[in-house]
């Protein structure tokens, strides 16, 4: 797709006063930039729209990369109606609305496309209320989401509209679009290489964003000192806090927790240190890393380094005690530490296994040896009968003894690693159960 011209193409027929985003979206597929893994040459999704052939679709992916404009196209090249809807702000009764108009479209032989913004916003109902219509084809119904529409998108619906994941643009396709608008909309604006290399990393991947800068660059420009030219002063004014890509219980979220946890889990501080940075960046609330950092010391470090578990612990009493800066270097510092520490989920492994046991034995007695004997009563019972003492005994353990319920007996959980502390646990237990086996089989010869 080569010879594509940028997203959001002019068109001199709408008003000077909508943002530049809207004045600058394309009006004929050959004009949209990027998203070539779903619309290049021969892919389903480019021939579909292509012969006017729509299907019910959903498209996945962040702010500013086409979604809405997309939609709008497949429906212009369908010669269908198009009705758009945000998920926000419509109710069952817009969508019967939409149902009826749709109804007498089709009856004069014009489909309909039901575009639905923030689809994932919808609730159950809401989605069920469309969703006979899209079955007997009475709608087109293409959704836009930030959101994973796994997790948010009712599976009936879902199973009825095939899922195009769209992707930030590259920063080569944002050049192409700034300097298009430049072109066409301010031609008597002069913005150098870095300003716009500068402008176009702040926009991380969003054309939306983008083009605002853009638009808000030029203004402040001419405010200032009337001059015609974007410099990099200019685009650090206007971008100063401007946060990355960061949607706190969203898609981005979830993506880059699981990045932080396993680069810690995968031994690499540096890429560790980035991904905590990101999630900073970003807005996260310290606090939600502090506590993942537990988790992580306790499920990927364990007893091979049981020092990571005190140190996640100290970083958010730093957190929690002096705050920002210092807390969060705290964190950061926990989060190294971790990195670069030994591994073992063995423990992690271990209790998933005696959670097991638990759900599939039932409610197994306690032997008669380990039960406690407060009362008369329980001791003529039995209750701590043979109960071996180990401070009683050499080397502190009672050889041969069983502490788990007797159907039990010889189950192992806990398979420490040879790595770390770890390394001499597992020599211990593998030194106290030879202990076991020689008092139950005596000595070797």
């Amino acid at each position: 797709m080569a010879n594509q011209q940028p997203l959001f193409a002019a068109d001199d027929s709408m008003a000077k006063t909508r943002p530049l985003a809207a004045r600058r979206r394309p009006s004929a597929l050959a004009d949209y930039v990027g998203q070539v893994h779903v619309l290049g040459p021969g892919k389903p999704l480019r021939e579909a729209i292509e012969r006017g052939d729509l299907h019910s679709f959903i498209l996945w992916g962040p702010p500013g990369t086409g979604k809405t404009t997309l939609a709008r196209l497949s429906a212009h090249q369908a010669n269908a109606e198009f009705v758009q809807i945000s998920a926000v702000m419509a109710g069952v009764k817009d969508i019967r609305d939409v149902v009826a108009r749709a109804s007498q479209e089709r009856g004069m032989g014009r489909a309909t496309v039901l575009f639905v913004d923030e689809v994932h916003r919808f609730n159950k109902a809401q989605q069920d209320a469309f969703l006979p219509y899209v079955e007997d084809g009475t709608l087109i119904f293409i959704g836009a989401t930030t959101e994973n529409p796994s997790f948010e998108v009712n599976s009936a619906l879902l199973s009825r509209a095939r899922v195009y994941k769209l992707q930030p643009l590259s920063d080569d396709e944002l050049s192409r679009i700034v300097r298009a608008a430049l072109a066409a909309e301010f031609t008597d604006v002069t913005v150098s290489d870095d300003a716009l290399s500068q402008l176009v990393a702040s926009a991380d991947g969003d054309a939306r964003r983008a083009l605002g800068q853009l638009e808000l660059a030029v203004d402040l420009a001419s405010a200032e000192n009337g001059s015609t030219t974007i410099t990099e002063t200019t685009i650090e004014e206007i971008t100063r806090g401007l946060a990355r890509r960061f949607d706190k219980g969203g898609e981005a979220f979830y993506d880059q927790i699981s990045a932080l946890h396993k680069s810690v889990r995968g031994s690499d501080p540096d890429a560790t240190l980035y991904w905590f940075a990101r999630m900073m960046d970003g807005g996260c609330d310290p606090f939600y890393v502090a506590r993942r950092a537990i988790r992580m010391a306790t499920e990927d470090i364990g007893n091979a380094d049981p020092r990571a578990l005190e140190l996640a612990l100290n970083a958010w009493q730093v957190q929690e005690r002096l705050g920002s800066p210092e807390g969060e270097l705290a964190i950061a510092q926990a989060l190294v530490y971790m990195a670069c520490a030994a591994k073992s989920n063995a423990v992690y492994e271990a209790y998933k296994a005696a959670q097991q046991a638990v759900a599939e034995g039932g409610s197994l007695e306690v032997p008669m040896h380990l039960r406690n004997a407060p009362t008369p009563l329980m001791k003529d019972s039995g209750y701590g009968d043979n109960y071996r003492y180990p401070h009683d005994e050499p080397e502190g353990y009672a050889a041969g003894v069983d502490y788990l319920p007797e159907s039990l007996t010889g189950l192992r959980f806990y398979r420490p690693v040879d790595r770390g502390l770890e390394l001499k646990v597992r020599q211990k237990l593998e030194h106290l159960r030879a202990l076991d086996k020689n008092a139950v089989d005596g000595p070797s010869s």
